[in-house]
């Protein structure tokens, strides 16, 4: 299939770079459902737009229901998720925007495998921990998955019936039973601005406001 397929060369992402005048990146948000993850997204994006970056969230919601409609839970299908997923942030990082990946993606392999096809063309990879405890998800549990799993209506549920592997040494690590949304995003903005991903504005606009609907 492939050999019949040309690559034309356009802008390089150093040129893109200059005429937007901004760096693309993916931030990748991992942790256990009901850990704060989407959330978190949200507000980081309304953060980064508010501020006047390019910036786009990726979560269940627009991916789910579109891309990967056709895909279920099983670890195949889970593995094929994170890797469309992967394509497209990179893509978005590309063109220069900030690409905010918020999935559960539960296994490390996977997500070495996005920080690779990354770090393959030069595009920063942030992997963002979003840490809480079994007991504090599932005392949130905002759509009763937990209570589901814990039944055995839900199968292959993760951190229940199926694993989830926590990144060892994670670029950002949010410990959302101990802080607010608000400091989580903004220590990822934090992140993003110490390590040169963010180009100088007059920063007026603060977390005030910002709301997830």
């Amino acid at each position: 299939m492939t050999g019949n397929i040309t690559w034309h060369p356009n802008l390089t992402y150093e040129e893109r770079q200059k005429l937007r005048n901004q760096r693309g990146c993916t931030v990748w948000l991992t942790g256990l459902s009901a850990s704060g993850k989407s959330t978190i997204a949200c507000v980081l994006e309304q953060l980064l737009l508010k501020k006047g970056y390019n910036a786009y969230r990726l979560d269940g919601d627009n991916i789910r229901f579109g891309l990967n409609k056709d895909l279920g839970f099983s670890e195949a299908d889970r593995n094929e998720n994170i890797r469309r997923i992967s394509e497209v942030s990179k893509l978005f990082a590309e063109s220069c925007a900030i690409s905010i990946a918020a999935f559960i993606s539960p296994y490390v392999a996977d997500r070495e495998k996005a920080r690779a096809l990354h770090n393959e063309v030069g595009i920063p990879f942030i992997e963002v921990f979003v840490d809480a405890p079994l007991e504090v998800v599932e005392a949130r549990d905002p759509k009763g998955l937990y209570e589901k799993a814990r039944a055995g209506i839900i199968k292959q549920f993760t951190g229940i019936s199926a694993p989830y592997e926590p990144p060892e040494i994670p670029d950002v690590h949010l410990k959302t039973d101990l802080e607010s949304v608000e400091q989580s995003a903004d220590r990822i903005y934090q992140h993003l601005l110490k390590h040169n991903l963010l180009r100088p504005l007059n920063d007026k606009n603060g977390l005030n406001g910002i709301q997830c609907h």
